[in-house]
């Protein structure tokens, strides 16, 4: 059984990286599982504003076809995630209530899972190998600033080269200690066994 998922996200690093993401958390509830995901990247500045959403909310429905689910994922930037998650839910689902639909929002950037992930990444992509975490990845506002500051190869982090390296790398376990991504986490879980029925173990 082929499961089809369409992600709706805003940059050209999350085209490939929240995919990979995604196929990694597939990995951990079940190896076998053949999932197709279709990103669609949409700016986030246009994304929020009225009509915008709804319209690649049904470009995606169309691309994830009829069995399949739509999942969102946007950084918050400095907006408070428990608010603008659930109104761009409830727009999203006003459009296409027949298909689940799931929003995440990364808090302050994607990068902040990186940051909580910090130990299972050193080393990884010119990282310091005494790489830590900050006490509190999500409130730090500039993550790939303090990337750059903790490459030992002199260049700086970038979204297209780096992001979708160290999501394949970094520990899932590690990772949710960050909320949002522990968010992201059960919604992807919650979303592949919705799709897939009852005969997938249940994860968590």
């Amino acid at each position: 059984m082929l499961l089809e998922l369409a992600c709706i996200v805003e940059g050209d690093g999350d085209v490939e990286a929240v995919p990979v993401a995604i196929r990694k958390i597939a990995q951990e509830i079940d190896p076998g599982l053949a999932l197709k995901i279709h990103p669609l990247r949409v700016p986030r500045t246009k994304l929020v504003k009225p009509d915008e959403l709804e319209r690649s909310v049904e470009l995606a429905a169309r691309r994830a076809g009829r069995s399949g689910a739509i999942l969102i994922v946007l950084d918050s930037d400095d907006d408070c995630p428990a608010t603008l998650g659930p109104e761009l839910l409830a727009r999203a689902r006003k459009v296409r209530s027949d298909l689940p639909i799931s929003v995440v929002l990364a808090k302050r950037e994607f990068e902040a899972w990186f940051l909580a992930s910090a130990r299972s990444l050193r080393g990884l992509r010119g990282l310091s190998p005494d790489l830590e975490s900050p006490p509190d990845p999500e409130s730090i506002r500039g993550t790939k600033e303090w990337l750059t500051a903790r490459m030992t190869t002199g260049r700086p982090y970038t979204e297209t080269l780096d992001q979708s390296a160290l999501a394949a790398s970094l520990d899932l376990r590690q990772a949710r200690t960050a909320p949002s991504f522990d968010k992201f986490f059960r919604d992807v879980v919650a979303i592949i066994e919705g799709l897939a029925g009852p005969g997938l173990d249940s994860f968590s």
